[in-house]
């Protein structure tokens, strides 16, 4: 009932449906370009349509009755953001304890124009041996979906060409709000 009440209102929105959940045990699953608050609840309503089980953080103090109950049940998993560095391992961790485990995040970490994509998917995949497949929100064709599959080579710089080149044609809501796909951190530590 669930689903089918999702693929309604992803047809009320004026949304297609791309892809499917992947076939394989785990993954990280990227969703860009992360533009407007609505990125969220579009990429929550298609999970639900396509019955995925993705997980994926949100801060702790949004874990309060009834919104905790319902940030669960679509996956969500409380994160204390004063703890720095520890969502990485975190997440990790989380594959490690799992047969079965799918983990989604935006890349950029944030709405607002930045000067490039956090790394920390990355070093999530990388370390928990997963691969990464790109989830997308195309508002230009108003298409949202999961693409190709990326199995990390090892070479940041190789596998950062390969996402450019799979996202330069899907546009955000707010296009001049997209990052570029670079790691900012990468930058900020040589820079």
């Amino acid at each position: 009932m669930l689903r089918g009440l999702a693929r309604l209102l992803l047809r009320i929105g004026g949304w297609t449906a791309v892809g499917e959940m992947p076939d394989v045990p785990k993954g990280v699953v990227i969703a860009a370009p992360h533009t407007s608050n609505w990125d969220g609840v579009w990429a929550l309503i298609y999970k639900v349509a396509i019955g995925a089980e993705i997980h994926f953080f949100a801060k702790q103090s949004l874990f309060w009755f009834p919104l905790g109950t319902l940030l669960r049940s679509l996956g969500g998993i409380p994160l204390d953001r004063s703890r720095a560095g520890s969502a990485v391992q975190h997440a990790i961790d989380l594959f490690n304890q799992q047969d079965r485990f799918f983990f989604g995040l935006a890349p950029e970490g944030t709405r607002k124009l930045m000067p490039g994509w956090k790394s920390g998917f990355y070093r999530i995949a990388a370390g928990a041996r997963v691969p990464v497949f790109m989830g997308f929100l195309d508002y230009r064709h108003k298409r949202v979906g999961i693409g190709d599959r990326v199995d990390l080579s090892g070479d940041p710089e190789a596998d950062l060409a390969v996402f450019r080149e799979f996202y330069k044609d899907i546009q955000g809501q707010h296009p001049a709000q997209t990052s570029p796909i670079v790691f900012r951190d990468r930058k900020r530590r040589s820079g």
